[in-house]
């Protein structure tokens, strides 16, 4: 009688337990203890994409997802770190972008101490960005960053403006934005610690019921982070995570190299209040689209600066990276960062697998 009092109570807590799960929100792939960080979508013919941290358990840095599966892509052996030729393969994945010619680029980011595999002089940090023709499934240039200061920089995440000729980084250690030149490589470091690239003084992100404070009893912090391009090539999105507003700088005042610092940050617009945001993208429509682990949703905001929610579920553990499909979907993982052993006094919090999911983008 006990054993169907039990049944019967748990099933009557089924229901609530799964009420904060959307049906709109599919799974598009498990990975089991392999956290996934970036993510990005294909569409000629569609074909999607998922990055993850070099730390163990390894398997693949840069994987296509197919039928479900990863399979390392470009191949075997650009995922296989050999640090006697670090040029050729990838050392530690961060983020990936899809350009409107139907490239991947692909950020490979290790910035100083941030895993012991790397070696290098002490403090420097190793940064390359990849570009990979999908139409031939082969790595095209790979740019190395020469000018860019090794111990300060964290090259985050990327977006790729063919107009200007242009790739746009988000740099949260140097607390600014950089710009690529695609033509010669070199790079220029722009709005630093502007107030629109600086975490908000005292902003500690609360999550789960408790602050979200490492094993250094410091707060997770980060600077100027997740970044999006319109399609348009037009407007540059930028947001830190810790603070809740959205900006913008139209496109061709980053390709100026003749203004000021000052004269560039005036030309910086606040969109809107979006929330805590880890990650961003554009859709044809001028849709932005960014992540909310606080709330657990998908937000977006139109081209008339309304903020909407695409959907909002329980999986969302800090959602991550987004990428958009030909097939009328928003792709997104889900990196769960907050529930890792170090923000947890060494408890492992995480719900496995870790997963990637995809939702249908709004009609209007």
């Amino acid at each position: 009688m006990k054993a169907l009092k039990a049944l019967i109570l748990c099933s009557a807590l089924i229901p609530s337990l799964r009420a904060e799960e959307d049906p709109k929100l599919i799974e598009v792939a498990s990975f089991g203890k392999n956290q996934p960080i970036g993510m990005a979508a294909a569409s000629n013919p569609q074909r999607v994409f998922v990055s993850f941290p070099h730390k163990e358990p390894f398997l693949y840095a840069l994987t296509e997802i197919v039928k479900g599966e990863r399979v390392p892509f470009p191949d075997a052996a650009w995922n296989k770190y050999d640090p006697a030729n670090e040029q050729a393969c990838f050392v530690n994945v961060q983020d990936l972008f899809v350009d409107r010619l139907d490239d991947l680029w692909v950020l490979d980011s290790a910035p100083s101490g941030s895993a012991s595999i790397f070696g290098g002089a002490a403090g420097e940090g190793k940064f390359k960005l990849v570009c990979i023709d999908l139409e031939g499934n082969k790595v095209e240039r790979v740019y190395d960053f020469a000018d860019l200061p090794k111990t300060g920089s964290a090259l985050n995440d990327v977006c790729v403006d063919h107009t200007h000729k242009l790739a746009y980084l988000s740099d949260p250690g140097l607390k600014a934005i950089v710009v690529m030149d695609l033509g010669s490589g070199s790079s220029r470091v722009v709005l630093k610690e502007d107030p629109a690239t600086l975490a908000a003084p005292g902003f500690v992100l609360h999550l789960d019921g408790k602050d979200v404070v490492g094993g250094n009893g410091k707060p997770f912090v980060s600077n100027v982070n997740g970044v999006a391009l319109t399609k348009d090539d037009r407007y540059f999105y930028f947001r830190a995570i810790n603070q809740t507003k959205l900006y913008r700088i139209e496109t061709k005042h980053l390709a100026d190299a003749t203004l000021t610092e000052k004269d560039l940050s005036a030309k910086v617009e606040t969109v809107a209040d979006t929330g805590v945001c880890h990650g961003m993208v554009a859709d044809e429509k001028g849709n932005v689209y960014l992540t909310d682990s606080v709330r657990k949703e998908i937000r977006y905001v139109t081209p008339a600066g309304e903020v909407k929610t695409l959907v909002k579920d329980d999986r969302l553990i800090w959602p991550d990276s987004l990428g958009i499909g030909s097939d009328g979907f928003l792709y997104l993982t889900a990196a769960q960062m907050h529930r890792l052993p170090n923000y947890n006094s060494g408890e492992n919090r995480v719900e496995y697998p870790f997963r990637a999911y995809k939702v249908a983008l709004p009609r209007d």
